[in-house]
């Protein structure tokens, strides 16, 4: 008798997840790693995230073909390669309040005979795959967001990705920057955590980073870009978080609709700030907002090599029955937290640590006062 897995990705996509894919296939379904187990897999891929799941009676030939991916080694040989998700993916929540479908979701997977889900995915998805371990549905979570903002694991699929995009975008816009004598303002992705914009600025040596974590002031900004021009700069970068926004001033948001799990769509701040600096300043300003750009493209290796791993720790967390977890990196190992410990919570940048509030940029001293020799406190 085998134990079948369903795996799927929700929310937005990023490279990486192909990998995690191929990973729990192949840990699940290769002889020289089932030998020593008790019973055999197999796997089945999951469509479009939760809607997969919920979206219709799966109890057809034609309906299964919808949803429904079988997977086997060779069809996810190369997907490690690839960006985005092969089995698609979507914002879709069963258990939202506006048209709850959990009861259909359970339906599916138990004519699907599903023993174990994999969700892969941030906070929303495996919010609802520990709504589903409460409901005696066994789960295992995989870390998956671009912004960083999953507490327990150092490292989420996809980071460093969008990390190398906006790096080599903004080293694109230096170049026109430069040659026009302009400021250019580069708005990132983060609605609550600025990591992606923290070390994607530092990344490309932007002169001004500004957090969702920390609320800037208009001055300031101006007066850091203006110092850098009495010195002689040509143009300067400024990034921006999308979930940034001035002191006494609202965020900024480009749709108030609310998707299924009640977020609103954030963006605007970047123009918003093109235009205050140049009116501050006197200097040329524009703005791009990277969007989706950020989560496009192939996976760098640290992803490819992040989702396998991830990928099989997730089968040995089945093989063992430990459920209701999801893998993780902490402290240079990969490990797993119980679900309940990550749902509901965000891991936001530690201001104190690693942002200067005076220069609206990356800490200077990160670290040393306690680790470097000769600076021990005690």
């Amino acid at each position: 008798m085998k134990t079948r897995i369903g795996i799927l990705t929700g929310g937005g996509d990023c490279p990486g997840l192909n990998a995690a894919i191929k990973s729990v296939v192949k840990s699940a379904l290769n002889g020289m790693f089932s030998r020593r187990r008790e019973t055999d897999f197999d796997v089945i891929g999951i469509r479009d995230g939760w809607k997969g799941l919920c979206e219709s009676a799966i109890n057809t030939e034609e309906m299964y073909k919808k949803y429904i991916m079988p997977l086997d080694e060779d069809l996810v040989r190369s997907w490690d390669l690839l960006g985005g998700t092969m089995l698609g993916t979507s914002r879709t929540n069963p258990f939202n309040p506006a048209g709850d479908r959990s009861a259909l979701l359970l339906s599916n997977i138990e004519k699907l005979s599903i023993d174990c889900l994999v969700a892969i995915g941030g906070e929303d998805t495996l919010g609802v795959a520990q709504r589903l371990q409460r409901m005696g549905v066994r789960t295992v979570g995989i870390p998956k967001t671009i912004d960083r903002d999953l507490v327990g694991t150092d490292y989420t699929l996809g980071f460093e990705s969008a990390v190398q995009v906006i790096t080599e975008e903004v080293d694109r816009l230096r170049t026109t920057a430069g040659s026009h004598n302009r400021i250019f303002v580069v708005e990132t992705m983060g609605r609550h955590s600025g990591w992606l914009a923290l070390e994607g600025g530092e990344s490309s040596g932007a002169c001004v980073v500004l957090l969702p974590e920390h609320d800037f002031e208009l001055e300031r900004v101006n007066g850091i870009l203006a110092k850098e021009r009495s010195r002689g700069a040509r143009h300067d970068i400024v990034v921006v978080a999308k979930g940034a926004k001035p002191k006494d001033k609202d965020h900024f948001v480009k749709s108030r609709d609310l998707d299924s799990f009640g977020h609103c769509t954030l963006g605007g701040i970047g123009e918003y700030l093109a235009c205050e600096i140049q009116k501050g300043t006197g200097i040329e300003t524009r703005s791009l907002s990277l969007s989706y750009l950020q989560r496009g493209g192939l996976p760098c290796a640290y992803d490819r090599r992040m989702g396998k791993y991830f990928g099989t720790a997730a089968v040995d967390l089945i093989v063992r029955g430990d459920f209701g977890k999801m893998v993780s990196y902490r402290n240079g190992r990969i490990t797993a937290v119980p679900l309940e410990e990550v749902v509901g919570k965000i891991n936001t940048v530690h201001v104190d640590t690693y942002y200067d509030t005076e220069r609206y940029n990356g800490s200077r001293t990160l670290f040393l006062d306690e680790h470097m020799p000769g600076n021990a406190k005690g």
